[in-house]
């Protein structure tokens, strides 16, 4: 299980960017430069912009091998896990991140982890008593996802994810969204 992304729910989501850009070295995804708006059925919006982390290359697995040489000569090939991406919103007034903003202040909303399959490990996790935001996973193409409710012990929310290819599906970060609104 690897940490796949951290999501931040904030007041002001370009200076997040800018938080992460000039202290971690996270570049915006080049392929969404302006970030994306959900559109809620309330009328009310949420912003998002997705951060690749700077050992993020266009064609770098998520797996990185590295050679690390052993005392005596010897090479043994190691492999290191990049860093997560950071997912960032900010809401318009009334809306569903605005609200969570309101009442827990800026921070993480969430950790997500990829896991193999999303089905089964709702079926295990619930079988251990951790309660989901949503009865089955939401699903987009190449995309599989479910929240948590807050962890009884942690207090954080979990999301598991499993991913046939990389980004985001905004039906499933809208629906995410909108199963967290009670909470």
């Amino acid at each position: 299980m690897r940490l796949d992304h951290i999501a931040y729910r904030v007041s002001d989501r370009q200076d997040a960017v800018k938080f992460f850009q000039d202290f971690f070295g996270y570049k915006v995804d080049p392929e969404l430069p302006l970030g994306f708006d959900i559109q809620f059925e309330d009328g009310s919006t949420a912003k998002c912009y997705v951060l690749h982390p700077p050992e993020k290359t266009k064609h770098s697995a998520r797996i990185h091998p590295i050679i690390s040489y052993a005392p005596g000569g010897t090479f043994s090939e190691l492999s290191y896990h990049q860093a997560p991406e950071i997912f960032v919103s900010d809401g318009s007034e009334n809306s569903i991140v605005a609200e969570w903003v309101a009442k827990n202040g800026s921070g993480i909303h969430h950790l997500a982890y990829e896991v193999v399959s999303v089905a089964e490990t709702m079926k295990d996790w619930s079988s251990k008593g951790i309660e989901f935001t949503t009865e089955e996973p939401l699903r987009c193409p190449g995309l599989v996802q479910a929240f948590t409710k807050p962890s009884p012990i942690t207090g954080i929310i979990y999301e598991i994810i499993e991913r046939d290819k990389q980004g985001f599906c905004k039906d499933n970060v809208k629906d995410l969204m909108n199963s967290t609104k009670d909470i």
